[in-house]
């Protein structure tokens, strides 16, 4: 048990999962077929039958981050996740810029998806209400991520391969009677503009991979876990990178299905729930009720990952004595038997649970961009370590340096452009994600420079 400076004690998680129980928990947070149903599609409205050379584009930006995740992590497994990992390469002021956007972001994220579930589990029991049903999932997902990470990682093991088996079969929807070839898309990809089908012009295509790049998102969330991870250091970046190819197979595989097997493209293109209406004509009105259940069961198996994500990083910021000193010594409590963080797993279900009073628009907006931001600072965070030496200890190394995190860099930048230009969405919620920023600065300034903040790993 390792002691701080104010003396705070600090009791270490359980290494007791091996790469597979990570691999699921990272797949949950990424949560493919939420992405399929719910982000995808806004990928297809600005790219129409492109969204597949969208989603490629966005693929090679979410390779390269996958190697500088598994880089980093491998010299940095620790429970907080990036802001350990940028606060000990590029200086604690950055870090706990990243920790205010990561921390906002993944609050706000429970509460967008739990609010988002009533809208497939509405199907089958009609005037459900979403905050009620918002707020007994994170209670839910709150009460299960108390218990032993290993029970956690089995739960949504299985969920996850419910999810799996949603996609396979709006797959096979899609291949058993193709109607175009996939080559056909990517040679001559088309929008829908008034009605009718036209050439898809570069610009829309570029837009919608900021869009596609965010489909894939969660991958990274293995480094959260690396504290309960048996020999981290060798795993932690293999599982990154599985985790990303899995979900970029899992997401495009369907996609490029739906397009092939679509009869009518510009009807598909126009839906107001593309897969959905796909599903009910193709497999019929009892499929599509079945699959969309399914898919309010892979948001509950999102939420409850993220909700055990968040309460690692909240663990982390109290062994770093972030907060006012009863906060710290409450959040680093351990339950002596299950081995999990129970105290900040239950502020998170809490703080979440909050959020669903916020009007889901301007939770929507909120989220904002910060995950592209979030990458940046990884990009620079990887350059700086190597420059120096800090992640020379590391056992896993990023193919293709300094190549990797340059051009992911550039396309970073590119997506944040593509964001200000969007004075609808896009600019708003660049606009959060900075106001999060400077609002974490602040604190960092005015609460801890002067006293010093000390990042600890589990050896304190």
């Amino acid at each position: 048990m390792s002691q701080g400076r104010d003396n705070l004690k600090v009791a270490p998680l359980t290494r007791s999962m091996g790469l597979m129980g990570v691999l699921f928990l990272a797949l949950s947070a990424e949560t493919p077929a939420s992405s399929v149903f719910v982000i995808v599609p806004d990928v297809l409205s600005q790219a129409g039958s492109g969204a597949l050379i969208s989603m490629a584009a966005a693929a090679l930006i979410a390779v390269c981050m996958a190697g500088i995740y598994g880089e980093l992590g491998s010299a940095f497994p620790l429970a907080g996740g990036e802001y350990a990992i940028v606060g000990r390469t590029l200086g604690p002021m950055p870090g706990f810029v990243v920790m205010g956007l990561n921390l906002v972001n993944s609050l706000l994220g429970v509460a967008v998806l739990s609010l988002g579930i009533c809208d497939y589990v509405g199907v089958a029991i009609p005037r459900l209400q979403p905050l009620p049903v918002a707020l007994g999932v994170i209670t839910g997902a709150t009460l299960l991520g108390v218990l032993n990470i290993r029970t956690n990682a089995l739960v949504t093991g299985a969920f996850l391969g419910v999810e799996i088996v949603a996609l396979l079969i709006l797959a096979w929807l899609g291949f058993h009677h193709p109607m175009r070839s996939p080559i056909a898309l990517l040679t001559h990809p088309q929008v829908l503009s008034h009605g009718a089908l036209t050439a898809a012009p570069i610009a829309a295509l570029g837009l919608a991979v900021a869009v596609a790049t965010f489909a894939y998102d969660g991958y990274g969330g293995a480094v959260y876990f690396a504290e309960e991870m048996q020999d981290a250091p060798r795993r932690v970046g293999r599982t990154v990178v599985i985790a990303l190819l899995v979900t970029v197979a899992a997401e495009v595989i369907p996609l490029t299905a739906v397009l092939t097997g679509a009869p009518d493209l510009a009807a598909l293109l126009g839906a107001k729930s593309v897969f959905m209406d796909f599903i009910q004509s193709a497999g019929g009105k009892t499929l599509a009720l079945v699959l969309g259940l399914a898919i309010a069961l892979a948001i509950v198996n999102a939420v409850i990952a993220v909700v055990l994500l968040s309460a690692r990083q909240l663990y982390a910021l109290g062994r770093d004595e972030t907060w006012p000193g009863p906060l710290n010594a409450l959040l680093v409590r351990v339950h002596p038997r299950l081995g999990s963080p129970w105290a900040a797993t239950l502020v998170t279900g809490v703080l979440a649970g909050a959020l669903c009073l916020i009007p889901m628009k301007l939770l929507l907006v909120a989220t904002g961009t910060s995950v592209a931001m979030v990458y940046a600072f990884l990009c620079l965070s990887q350059m700086a370590g190597r420059r120096t030496g800090s992640t020379r200890h590391g056992v896993f190394r990023v193919f293709g340096y300094p190549a990797t995190p340059l051009v992911a860099l550039v396309a970073l930048v590119a997506v944040l452009w593509s964001d200000w230009i969007d004075p609808a969405e896009g600019r708003p919620g660049l606009l959060a994600s900075l106001a999060v920023a400077v609002v974490a600065a602040a604190y960092y300034l005015v609460a801890l420079r002067r006293r010093g903040w000390v990042l600890r790993g589990p050896e304190g």
